[in-house]
């Protein structure tokens, strides 16, 4: 299984840019991960140019799970679960989308295959990012039995 996470913007917190790439590296041991960060909306563009640069950068066969407020809410284990069940559906790509500032166009929304909330909390995008990647490696120390987790 491979892993592309997409998102608006870059890291610009080094901080926030040193957890993002420690999950990154630790994650890679357990499935193949790129990440691709699209340009933010300039003013005067909208959502929907945004929401295209996305869509560009998804490939047609790839499961889209979008990182929404108003997406399904999961225990740690629960989200290594959907994760085990993704692998073996035989699933070979899932991109990981978190949106702008002002959220995703209709479009994006339209092809998220699973909307995900991290939290009904709010976090800035840099941290949606590492929390996202800390969680996804926690999955993967979950199916193996790791004790990472506990």
């Amino acid at each position: 299984m491979r892993f592309r996470f997409i998102w608006v913007g870059k890291t610009g917190n080094k901080n926030y840019l040193a957890l993002q790439e420690e999950y990154e590296r630790r994650l890679a041991h357990f499935v193949k991960c790129e990440r691709v960060e699209v340009r933010d909306a300039r003013d005067g563009e909208t959502r929907d140019n945004e929401g295209n640069r996305i869509l560009e950068k998804l490939n047609q066969s790839t499961f889209a799970c979008l990182l929404d407020l108003g997406g399904k809410q999961m225990s740690s284990h629960d989200l290594a679960t959907q994760i085990e069940k993704w692998q073996n559906a035989g699933t070979k790509e899932i991109s990981w989308i978190i949106g702008g500032a002002d959220g995703v166009s209709a479009a994006v929304a339209d092809r998220a295959d699973f909307r995900l909330s991290l939290s009904i909390l709010t976090f800035t995008h840099e941290m949606a990012r590492v929390v996202l990647l800390e969680q996804l490696y926690r999955a993967y120390t979950i199916l193996r039995g790791y004790p990472y987790q506990k």
